[in-house]
């Protein structure tokens, strides 16, 4: 693994068109080159300091699951491989070298496909005030943590940088992209989310909730339009994994995700509120080091730092 943190890309021959929590994103013409830098973000917030490797343990695990799911649903990735990106990248091939990916141009979806099996976090406290997450009744007497009888879809608004994104609730979403749209990404959400939670079952991890995103391409054999799954796939960043040997439902789990980052967070009293603080060095270490487990567990591969 690289050395050298990268907090943001400097590219001054390609098009930058975003920059966003973790990823910088620039135009080649008909294709999107996404780079996932070292930044993290809590509660929509970047954090001021880079996680270093971060970056490249997030795309070798999206690619880990893009390759699975393709069965379910196509995804957006062209190669990884920087031998085969435009040569207008080539300068650049040491920055973009296992962080990268070039993907198809995609018109994302206005919403986050949220699936929960389990009942954590927002969700959780939901839950308490009303018994309900995202619009839909869970049976009383859930305690944190435990797992659901069915893992549900509950989707959430994507905001612009530094806003909270919102939890929604089906007719919602309906109204945001249509009732075959909204179905359509409902089923195939949870269809990934389950594939993905027997598949980490198997590897010691509990996948307790998770986000995706779709977006629409045209067909170039049909030219109609097609779903595609884009961004990013079941990574530290997008879900909550949890070690399957220490789950004990009744409050929160240890995890491989930055819910320890939010727990320093929280335990430092930051109000969520830009500029986020500080991090120290033993925070940044032990968020990679958990970054690192999850890589390591579901792919039985380790970066060598």
């Amino acid at each position: 693994m690289s050395n050298k943190p990268i907090l943001e890309t400097d590219f001054p021959e390609l098009q930058l068109i975003k920059r966003g929590k973790v990823r910088d994103i620039y135009d080649l013409d008909d294709k999107i080159l996404m780079i996932a830098t070292d930044r993290i973000s809590a509660y929509d917030v970047i954090m001021p300091n880079p996680v270093p490797g971060k970056g490249e343990i997030l795309t070798q695990i999206s690619l880990f699951w893009f390759k699975i799911m393709e069965e379910i649903v196509p995804n957006h990735l062209i190669s990884s491989n920087v031998d085969d990106y435009p040569d207008s990248c080539k300068p650049y091939a040491d920055a973009l070298n296992r962080r990268s990916m070039l993907v198809k141009k995609a018109t994302p979806l206005p919403i986050e496909c949220v699936v929960r099996g389990y009942i954590s976090g927002s969700g959780w406290k939901s839950y308490q005030k009303s018994g309900e997450i995202c619009g839909i009744k869970l049976p009383a007497g859930l305690k944190e943590s435990d797992q659901l009888a069915e893992p549900i879809f509950t989707p959430s608004t994507k905001e612009e940088l530094g806003a909270h994104d919102i939890n929604i609730d089906f007719d919602k979403a309906v109204n945001m992209v249509g009732n075959e749209l909204a179905e359509q990404v409902r089923d195939l959400s949870i269809s990934i989310y389950k594939k993905g939670a027997e598949l980490a079952a198997e590897k010691g991890i509990i996948i307790a909730d998770t986000k995706f995103e779709f977006g629409i391409i045209k067909d170039q054999t049909s030219q109609k339009d097609q779903l595609i799954l884009i961004d990013e796939v079941l990574t530290p960043d997008s879900s909550r994994f949890w070690p399957k040997q220490t789950y004990q439902p009744g409050g929160p789990q240890n995890s491989f995700d930055k819910q320890y980052l939010r727990d320093y967070l929280i335990s430092i009293k930051w109000d969520k509120n830009p500029p986020a603080p500080s991090l120290p060095e033993e925070v940044i270490q032990n968020t990679y080091q958990k970054y690192m487990e999850a890589l390591t567990f579901l792919t039985r591969t380790s970066l060598t730092h």
